[in-house]
């Protein structure tokens, strides 16, 4: 019986490794994020999922931002993989005029700070209400079931800020020891 060695792609491959940990915090990034882009479909065709606030308006408008919305965020998570692969230490070689060059530091880790403090914030207030915090209540739904809903599909997303940040420190101590 004969095994092959598994090489990693020179896209995976970091000046340093990569823990294990990190790893799958960038996997589980977009993960946390699709319960809340699935959630949000139905209003683009008008559909309020219990909310009460009725149409976002004619369909040529509310088709392409909810999806696109829900694109962006998705893609947006998927950044998080630059913290964990070598296209994140340095510029892809297919790219004109900086092609192989290595990105400073600071290129990577103000963006990824500045996006998970953002998303923190952004996120933070949904968090609050949930655990009944006083001057953060969530609007009121049309029955517990779509409250409930509401809530299984959307908590998720108050992680994205903080496992951001988490692979951020991890990615400028990492790089911070070459």
């Amino acid at each position: 019986m004969t095994t092959t060695a598994v090489h990693p792609s020179p896209a995976r491959m970091t000046e340093r490794p990569v823990p294990r940990w990190a790893e799958r915090v960038a996997h589980l990034i977009p993960l946390v994020l699709l319960p809340q882009c699935l959630w949000r479909l139905p209003f683009a065709f008008g559909f309020d999922m219990g909310t009460g606030n009725g149409s976002l308006g004619s369909l040529w408008i509310s088709v392409p931002y909810i999806f696109g919305l829900s694109l962006l965020t998705e893609a947006l998570a998927l950044l998080c993989f630059g913290l964990v692969r070598g296209w994140g230490e340095r510029v892809p070689s297919w790219i004109p005029l900086v092609g192989g060059r290595r990105l400073p530091v600071p290129v990577v880790v103000v963006p990824a700070l500045l996006g998970g403090l953002g998303a923190t914030m952004m996120w933070g207030g949904f968090l609050l209400s949930i655990l009944g915090v006083p001057g953060y209540e969530a609007p009121p739904a049309d029955s517990p079931a779509w409250e409930l809903l509401f809530d299984v599909c959307v908590l998720p997303a108050t992680l994205w800020g903080p496992l951001v940040l988490a692979l951020t420190v991890q990615y400028a101590v990492r790089r911070r020891r070459v």
